[in-house]
């Protein structure tokens, strides 16, 4: 299904061609008719991809053309994307020059050779689009715009009884919520409280139970049940409540104005249950409406809401909202066999089957309606071998989808928005269970082209945490684990939203192994399994050819994997976005390496056997992220690293002494760590004009910071942690008059720091003090006391942590100690000798390069395998 992505494809290469960088290249080139051409047809077909891919579930034709057209556009992007490389190179070029000689020449024509080529190559996908656009009548397919919700089959009517001896499991939760039913308020006569979880945890189920039993049932006078789902039209919910209410009224000729005043009249005085079902609804205005129209109940009324999405909730509820878990394993099985075989069937005729059922109920990660539909679904089937290939089966098949929890998940997925939904899908190229970390999967997304920031005031980090956020909110991502509130946190995907994601990027990743033979044809991203690939070029070439040569995406996922089968990867596939190489071990890159334009991520993590990178890496002009941690033996960086205009991360492991950073003005996040012969920060630190983190850790030898480092005025996050000769933060004599310091710092953390005596006295500067919000002083024993003077400047300040620094610890007692009244005006003060166990340096622990040097816990700074 991975054929949905269209749009969003057809929207990124509109939204390229329309920019002024494409039109100028395209006119100075020879080639601007070709692109307004392309720009046309594109934007004809665009109109009408919502529409067909809402159709095409149904349609297996319509999904074909769709196929087609994905691939097309995908082609039409890579060679936007050459435009744009060509561009980049010439302001690399041209740096240095004044803007009138840059435009100068970056308007030089190309030779004629040139032209005609890329004119020849717009116009053959130009003409390729054309093609298969002809067929679009057959289709009847109307323009929608992207925010007209694509109308999908819908879920069946919920009412409000259930019979309790069915329900298996929820005790717990029920008599939560019915304990909260009971309860006045003081604030207010209504009040909301919203359950939500993901489709098929049973939140229904869980309204059912609590509204029919017997101590609700007696508590309130009135109790009404609704179901809402898409549509949250106030006029068309006020008409339910009160045919609820009042039977078979005919209420279709009434106004507004009557029908409101039927409601409240109906409510006045009365105490009520008024059940929600299935939510969807984020406009918070039309909450309101409703809501004012249902205040007039007696105290102690409630609003019981069960929604999907933890937004929905915190626009609704009065209550915190209550999140569903999954059902116990035991509970689970119990309605598992209860499906599935008839009473006492299970052990005495089918234990063999019983056994396969427990694996299966496993899989379903406490999600009943998973069980139930899985459960009915083998009901009818007694081979052992239809068990083991639904207990095996990576993603459900159709049939198993029918009412069961994949359709619940499909009408979650279509809700989202168009730029959501290829972004879900590729997360599933991380493996199930995997803890995710927010900084991979945004790199991921940006090399990808996901995040676009266009016409936005915002990073295209920012842009990316609201992705995850938004899918947070819609319970695709759980299990969120904070690392470093704000910067660094981990989440996991349900595995059957994993199983969900996987299904719509199944024509777009696969895993290889070298004798892998059925490989479909339009891949886009590829794993390549831990075997044995060929040496030999020849070779790998061969089994090279059978796949796409516009590849995306490729992860060796610890591969053994020589130097000439990447070369032959590089001459293969010119259009890698990703590049994963972690835990390689070959001594040097390919130089056909610079030959990847599109490049945008390289991770080389942990590979100890690199000595030195290529020249030619410089000319990736395209890269946002370069990974080089635990490159232990790798000399330098290459000297051009400043060609990279468009680097925003990089993370790195060098043995050089110091470090030049000249023109890396895109770079918004830098470690450096475990540069053992690392000396000077820095060279060219003026140039990190977009600097946003910077981390430094196990620099035994760097002695003190330059004073450039407060020219970082756009830097937030700052953690420097076991760098022994660390004495100066400040880099310059006590008394030099400071012109510039810090406009944008948040989080400050200094760990590990042994001869460090005093904090940098930058930090009670006014541009400091206005913005830092949280500061950690660890391991620091000679910090013996803090300034006299200063720290009720850092008015902004929301946490202070002070651990094994013993003097400093004595100082900061809660009301004794001396210099509390200088931090008594922080909010979060911690203060402890010790509250955890150190660890010094970074450490590999299962697939994740981390750091433990905080007390919340770990500082992810690379990984050693991506996806995966």
């Amino acid at each position: 299904m991975a054929e949905s992505f269209a749009f969003g494809i057809a929207d990124r290469v509109l939204g390229k061609l329309a920019s002024a960088i494409i039109q100028e290249v395209g006119l100075a080139w020879g080639v601007k008719s070709e692109l307004e051409d392309l720009k046309d047809t594109s934007s004809a077909i665009h109109a009408v991809l919502l529409d067909a891919e809402g159709k095409q579930a149904t349609n297996h034709q319509l999904r074909n053309w769709l196929g087609k057209l994905r691939d097309a556009f995908y082609d039409a992007e890579d060679i936007v994307d050459e435009f744009e490389y060509e561009a980049l190179r010439r302001q690399v070029v041209a740096r240095g020059s004044s803007k009138t000689k840059v435009r100068s020449f970056l308007s030089k024509p190309k030779s004629v050779a040139f032209n005609l080529e890329m004119g020849h190559r717009v116009k053959k996908i130009r003409e390729s689009l054309d093609k298969i656009a002809a067929d679009k009548s057959k289709f009847n397919l109307i323009e929608r715009l992207p925010n007209t919700p694509v109308v999908l089959r819908k879920r069946e009517m919920t009412h409000s009884f259930v019979r309790t001896t069915d329900v298996i499991g929820r005790d717990c939760e029920k008599e939560n919520i019915v304990g909260l039913l009971m309860q006045s308020s003081d604030n207010e006569n209504v009040s909301v409280i919203p359950i939500v979880g993901i489709g098929g945890l049973g939140k229904t189920t869980l309204a059912k139970l609590v509204y029919n039993d017997e101590r609700v049932v007696g508590h309130f006078s009135t109790k009404v049940w609704v179901y809402v789902s898409e549509e949250f039209v106030v006029e068309m919910l006020v008409t339910k409540i009160l045919k609820e209410m009042k039977g078979d009224e005919n209420y279709s000729d009434f106004s507004m104005e009557q029908l409101q005043s039927h409601l409240r009249n109906e409510l006045d005085g009365k105490k009520f249950l008024l059940v929600f079902d299935d939510v969807w609804n984020q406009d918070r205005e039309k909450w309101l409406k409703l809501k004012e129209l249902l205040m007039d109940g007696a105290n102690g009324s409630k609003i019981l809401v069960t929604t999907r999405k933890k937004s929905v909730a915190s626009i609704m509820g009065s209550f915190p909202m209550q999140e569903l878990k999954g059902l116990s394993k035991k509970d689970c099985l119990s309605i598992f066999v209860k499906c599935a075989f008839n009473d006492g069937e299970d052990k005495q005729y089918y234990p063999n089957l019983l056994k396969i059922g427990e694996q299966i109920v496993e899989k379903c990660a406490g999600v009943p309606l998973a069980v139930r539909s899985l459960g009915s679904l083998l009901y009818s089937k007694k081979d052992e071998h239809d068990w083991v290939s639904i207990r095996d089966s990576e993603i459900w098949k159709s049939e198993q989808n029918q009412d069961g929890i994949m359709d619940v998940l499909n009408l979650s997925y279509y809700d989202l928005p168009h730029h959501l939904k290829q972004c879900l899908s590729l997360s599933s190229m991380f493996r199930k269970n995997y803890k995710i970390s927010n900084q991979d999967l945004i790199k991921f997304w940006m090399a990808q082209g996901l995040i676009q920031s266009v016409g936005q005031n915002a990073t295209m980090e920012d842009i990316g945490e609201t992705y995850i956020n938004d899918l947070l909110s819609r319970s695709f991502f759980q299990d969120v684990e904070e690392i470093l509130p704000g910067v660094y946190y981990d989440f996991k995907m349900h595995d059957l939203v994993h199983d969900l994601a996987m299904f719509f990027a199944q024509n777009e990743y696969f895993t290889l192994s070298f004798r892998k033979e059925d490989i479909p044809k339009r891949i886009q991203h590829v794993s390549f399994s831990n075997t044995h690939w060929p040496n030999e070029e020849y070779e790998a070439s061969r089994f090279l050819e059978k796949l796409n040569s516009a590849i995306r995406t490729i992860d060796f996922l610890s591969a053994s994997c020589s130097k000439s089968f990447l070369n032959a990867c590089f001459l293969r596939f010119k259009c890698i976005r990703v590049l994963e190489l972690s835990e390689s071990r070959f001594e040097a890159l390919p130089n056909s390496i610079g030959d990847l334009k599109h490049l945008r991520y390289l991770s080389l993590t942990e590979n100890t056997a690199i000595k030195k990178l290529p020249s030619s890496i410089c000319k990736l002009y395209h890269l946002q992220t370069l990974l080089l941690f635990g490159c232990s033996e790798l000399e330098e960086l290459p000297r051009g690293i400043g060609n990279m205009i468009n680097l925003r991360t990089l993370i790195m492991t060098t043995k050089q002494r110091d470090i030049s950073f000249k023109w890396l003005n895109s770079l918004q996040d830098l470690d450096i760590i475990h540069c053992l012969n690392f000396e000077l920060l820095l060279k060219g630190m003026g140039s990190l004009t977009a600097l946003r983190k910077l981390a430094i850790a196990n620099c035994p030898n760097l002695a003190s910071l330059s004073p450039s480092i407060k020219l970082l005025t756009t830097l937030e996050v700052l953690l420097i942690t076991s760098c022994e000769k660390l004495e100066f933060m400040d880099g310059e004599a006590e008394g030099q008059e400071d012109t510039q310091t810090f406009g944008s710092l948040r989080i400050l953390r200094f760990q590990d720091l042994p001869r460090l005596e005093a904090l940098p006295r930058w930090l009670l500067h006014d541009t400091t003090s206005n913005t830092l919000r949280e500061l950690l002083l660890a391991d620091c024993p000679n910090i013996r006391a803090l300034p006299e003077t200063g720290l009720q400047k850092l008015t902004h300040l929301q946490k202070l942590e002070i651990e094994d620094c013993p003097q400093l610890t004595e100082r900061c007692g809660a009301k004794t100690g001396e210099d509390w009244q200088r931090i008594a005006h922080i909010p979060k003060i911690y203060v402890a000798e010790k509250r955890f166990h150190l660890f010094r340096g970074w450490m590999k622990t299962g697939n994740r390069v981390v750091e433990l040097y905080a007390r919340e816990g770990v500082i992810k700074c690379g990984s050693s395998s991506m996806i995966g």
